[in-house]
């Protein structure tokens, strides 16, 4: 391939009328994931990709396994952890799906079970659920799942965080052992690789970036600063900044108090998490994305079901808990080649949650002060610093003590 040839679609097995849907949707270029996952899916082989979040691993199995079932009997099942994300999945499933007849229904807690009941009466091609509801029609016989001919395991070291492998084994234990899967996750933990040695058959790996890899276009900087400060940091940063704005909490009682302070600063805001019902969340999140909130608030349940482009600006207002949610939380802005901009929060006494973050992403995070925040640092080595837009760097500023210094 030549320097300025571009990638395409073409060659990569796909049937010529799903090429013509992909055209009409304005699909030009397959990512690296969709690059090196698409063939051996059409192929009918089992596959781990491992690629970093925002890279489009959705596309990568939707289009394999609607090709496939086409050609042949059975349905797919995708297991996804959240029920935004089996949302977003469907959303995809519905513009490649319906032209080749194939129908898909989402099986997620929180919605009607009648209702549900009713979709998977209509035989639907493609499930999407929650691990936990999925059992729940397993156990009142609501569902079968014996001619699932290809598995999806969509954000699979998420529901293992979440403590979903109990549900998983015990949905694999139904399915027919006759059948492709396929797994796709931002990170490679340990019971990801026993799934794959247990329940696969001689899969494809396919890894585009090492666990940690954070998209190319994303620019990250940390601010220093005590609890009582934060909310005015805040206030600054969402006049500076005048885009869409994604803020994380670690709680959902933060995650209202924050949503709440927002709309006080003057901000349309929405929060979303998990004591909100399900259409609360969907309205959230759909108000967010038409722009009619223009913050919204989340928990990490958020972290991987939110795919809005456009995102300016995403603020950690509390460091995650798990180091590689800081992955996942900031993926949500920097999407499909877009610029993207993180910013975090810390307190003094947060040093070791820093440097977590720091060993998995492999760079120190630039570290910003705001001439109208008192400045606090943390008890470690000098590092470089970052002046964001209409902001000083803690280099330049005035009243800077050496960093690392006993105060």
């Amino acid at each position: 391939m030549t320097p300025n040839s571009q990638v395409t679609f073409d060659g990569l097995g796909i049937a010529p009328r799903t090429l013509e849907i992909l055209d009409r949707l304005k699909f030009k270029t397959p990512t690296p994931i969709q690059q090196k996952a698409i063939l051996p899916a059409i192929e009918g082989k089992d596959l781990v990709g491992i690629a970093q979040t925002g890279t489009g691993k959705t596309l990568a199995f939707v289009i394999p396994m609607v090709q496939r079932l086409s050609q042949s009997k059975g349905k797919g099942l995708v297991l996804v952890p959240t029920r935004e994300l089996a949302h977003q999945v469907d959303e995809t499933f519905q513009k490649i799906g319906p032209p080749f007849g194939i129908r898909s229904t989402v099986v997620i807690g929180g919605a009607s079970m009648n209702e549900q009941v009713r979709a998977l009466h209509k035989h639907p091609g493609i499930i999407i659920a929650t691990p936990g509801r999925l059992l729940d029609h397993l156990n009142q016989r609501t569902v079968t799942l014996s001619d699932v001919r290809i598995l999806i395991l969509d954000e699979a070291d998420r529901m293992f965080d979440m403590g979903f492998l109990p549900q998983i084994d015990r949905i694999l234990k139904v399915l027919p052992k006759d059948r492709q899967t396929m797994l796709f996750s931002a990170t490679m933990p340990q019971a990801i690789a026993a799934i794959a040695t247990s329940h696969m058959k001689l899969p494809i790996n396919v890894e585009i970036a090492p666990s940690g890899t954070l998209v190319e276009k994303l620019t990250q900087e940390l601010f220093i600063v005590k609890k009582e400060n934060k909310n005015d940091l805040l206030r600054k940063l969402l006049d500076q900044y005048h885009g869409s704005v994604l803020v994380f909490t670690r709680t959902k009682v933060g995650a209202r108090r924050t949503a709440r302070d927002i709309k006080s600063m003057g901000h349309r805001a929405a929060d979303i998490h998990s004591d909100r019902s399900l259409a609360q969340r969907r309205e959230a999140l759909q108000g967010f994305k038409a722009g009619r909130y223009r913050v919204l608030v989340a928990t990490d349940i958020a972290a991987r079901g939110i795919d809005v482009m456009g995102i300016e600006l995403v603020i950690n207002y509390n460091l995650p808990e798990d180091a590689e949610n800081y992955v996942h939380r900031i993926g949500r802005t920097g999407r499909a080649g877009h610029q993207g901009h993180a910013i975090s929060f810390a307190t003094p006494d947060q040093k070791n949650d820093v440097a977590s973050i720091e060993r998995l992403i492999r760079t120190a995070l630039p570290i910003s002060e705001h001439p109208e925040i008192p400045i606090e640092h943390f008890y470690a080595p000098m590092r470089r610093t970052f002046a964001p837009r209409g902001f000083r760097s803690a280099r330049s500023h005035s009243s800077r003590r050496r960093f690392g210094a006993r105060r």
